[in-house]
């Protein structure tokens, strides 16, 4: 019982906390602007099925928490379910029936008839307050523990790596990586392990002069945080740290703010190679990654923390804090694909709208929507069966019945 008690709180219930924070800050995005643009909101879920306990407020909002800590939803009025997916009647039929029922007028407070520009702003709320969480646990990083200070100096060039191949020498200093200003090691080693196979153009300070140095990461095999093992760029580059440095509340904003847009961009970047094939779908993480991931770096912060003689509660969240905004970025930027059911679906519509003057027709969206979801599914399905490989679940089923 004992073993079973700690695999939850080591291996599950960060991952349970990190997921479903992430989720309702989201949902809160989309409830917060919802209810500035004067949008009727049903219901604001926090977890998924059966209520444990629910209450509603001075708007009738109905505020819940649900058994499934897996994240939340914000329903909006009138829409038929929690994705937000307008009903496939058409909208005229629906305006007659909220009429009929509660008056003339009665429409505006629901979202299908609001303004577009706040439905827009509506939709990508729930992405923003990602990226706006994401800067302020960077901020609360930088401030609470600092970042390691190292420079972009080659201490050492690895013999027979690309670097070398591509003429560093020690004593150069990478300004920046495509004209991207390189402040520190970990920029260039963020920038460099997602770029495999891709020649990157390095400004190169060398005795008081500028030289550029063409160099192609080579594809490099890892043991992987996520399980199993992972592909990586490395141009065998070495430089040695000088401490840390603590970062006061304007510096840590600032520091925060840049991070999530290197963050973003490297995810943007990651997941156009995967889409031109240039990085395997293999390398592509869901949730059972994710849950792998948050219990292995919990499990060897609580480790470490037995060692070092102190709180391991303490150091399980602190980790966490480290991996909540690399994660609510994800979750910012996936959700703006261009796919319908996710926000940038939405969006995609509304642009649409924009330019015809009119809303795409009701069997179009349900079309859409339909083969929205079926990619969304097999995206999901082809990531966690990823995940279970890197776990070697199957050669361990398959053992089981050789």
């Amino acid at each position: 019982m004992a073993d079973i008690l700690q695999f939850f709180l080591i291996k599950v219930a960060p991952f349970l906390v990190l997921i479903t924070t992430i989720v309702v800050v989201h949902e809160l995005g989309h409830f917060i602007v919802g209810r500035l643009c004067g949008a009727a909101v049903d219901r604001f879920s926090i977890g998924f099925g059966p209520t444990l306990w629910s209450w509603k407020d001075k708007a009738n909002v109905e505020w819940r928490i649900a058994a499934l800590p897996l994240g939340g939803y914000v329903k909006f009025g009138g829409d038929t379910n929690v994705a937000s997916v307008p009903d496939q009647s058409d909208l005229e039929v629906m305006r007659s029936a909220i009429v009929a029922a509660e008056g003339p007028g009665a429409e505006k407070k629901y979202l299908a008839f609001k303004p577009l520009w706040q439905r827009a702003a509506i939709i990508l709320a729930g992405p923003a307050a990602n990226f706006v969480l994401a800067i302020v646990l960077f901020s609360v990083i930088l401030m609470w523990f600092g970042a390691p200070v190292t420079t972009t100096r080659v201490d050492g060039v690895v013999p027979g790596g690309a670097a070398a191949a591509a003429g560093f020498r020690p004593g150069d200093v990478v300004k920046a990586a495509d004209g991207r200003k390189m402040e520190s090691f970990e920029d260039l080693q963020f920038y460099v392990q997602y770029r495999a196979g891709t020649p990157i153009d390095f400004t190169v300070e060398r005795s008081g002069s500028e030289v550029h140095l063409l160099s192609t990461p080579a594809a490099t095999h890892v043991k992987s945080p996520f399980g199993g093992e992972e592909t990586i760029g490395r141009v065998g580059l070495e430089a040695r740290g000088t401490g840390r440095k603590r970062f006061s509340p304007l510096e840590a904003v600032v520091g925060g703010v840049e991070r999530t847009v290197d963050v973003a961009a490297t995810t943007l970047f990651f997941l156009g190679q995967i889409a031109t094939g240039h990085i395997a779908f293999d390398q592509l993480h869901g949730i059972v990654g994710i849950a792998h991931l948050s219990g292995a770096v919990t499990q060897q912060a609580v480790n470490d923390a037995h060692q070092a003689g102190v709180n391991p509660v303490l150091a399980a969240a602190s980790v966490m804090l480290q991996l909540a905004p690399l994660m609510s970025v994800s979750v910012g930027i996936l959700n703006l694909l261009p796919i319908p059911v996710l926000d940038g679906g939405h969006l995609m519509f509304y642009a649409y709208e924009l330019v015809a003057r009119r809303p795409p027709r009701a069997a179009v969206q349900a079309v859409a929507y339909r083969a929205g979801l079926a990619l969304l599914v097999g995206l999901m399905v082809l990531a966690n069966w990823n995940d279970l490989a890197r776990q070697h679940l199957f050669h361990f089923l398959g053992s089981l019945f050789s």
